[in-house]
């Protein structure tokens, strides 16, 4: 703490206490949690929002595309 007048500054590293809760996070996804299989599931998960889009929610999406706002799905997947 360092005092500057009548006013006191404190300054808080949180580097250590944001690895802490990081390990803590992975801890208590366990030994069974698939990193890989998560990103496919929400992979999944994508295709599944983006398809079947009537013109309406299309004219939505690829507005959205443009501005930036969502990244355009790859070719192959459902949205396109």
């Amino acid at each position: 703490m360092r005092h500057l007048g009548e006013q006191a500054v404190f300054e808080i590293d949180l580097t250590l206490e944001e690895a802490r809760r990081r390990a803590e996070v992975v801890a208590a996804l366990g030994p069974a949690w698939d990193p890989m299989e998560a990103m496919r599931e929400e992979e999944a998960a994508y295709d599944a929002l983006y398809s079947n889009l009537d013109a309406g929610q299309r004219e939505t999406y690829d507005m959205l595309v443009s501005a930036g706002v969502l990244p355009r799905r790859k070719s192959g997947h459902a949205a396109d």
